[in-house]
């Protein structure tokens, strides 16, 4: 009797958790009656702008030591500098003969200008190109 019960709450239990993991007709799981789906994580346009190769990336960063050097040191200043976010801290740098390029999301304008700055003061850095783009909340 008692192995009739644990397999009964067992087969009700799983039942109950089957029903959140439906699929939907295409295969892919089909969200919880209860969930909401966003759709704030979309990167489309900044995909496309990367990939039509006009754009750097760090994919084409060389491999020459002076801008792997410089490289290092503008990463090292910008995680050193503990009054920028953590997506300033992220950001893709890139050196190319001393134009050091920076790209991806930070919070605010005045970060934005804080992180040029802060590469902008590393030896070895002739100029900054800020392709730096401001996150919408």
């Amino acid at each position: 009797m008692i192995h009739l019960k644990k397999t009964l709450g067992l087969t009700i239990a799983l039942c109950l958790t089957g029903s959140a993991f439906a699929q939907s007709s295409n295969g892919a799981p089909a969200p919880a009656s209860s969930a909401q789906v966003s759709s704030s994580a979309d990167n489309t346009k900044m995909n496309a702008r990367d990939r039509d190769g006009a754009m750097a990336t760090p994919q084409t960063q060389d491999n020459q030591a002076t801008n792997r050097s410089v490289l290092a040191a503008v990463r090292k200043a910008i995680v050193k500098d503990k009054t920028l976010s953590t997506l300033a801290h992220n950001v893709k740098v890139m050196v190319q003969g001393g134009v050091v390029t920076l790209r991806g999301p930070v919070k605010s304008d005045a970060e934005k200008t804080s992180v040029e700055s802060v590469a902008k003061q590393v030896a070895g850095v002739n100029s900054v190109d800020n392709q730096l783009d401001i996150k919408l909340k």
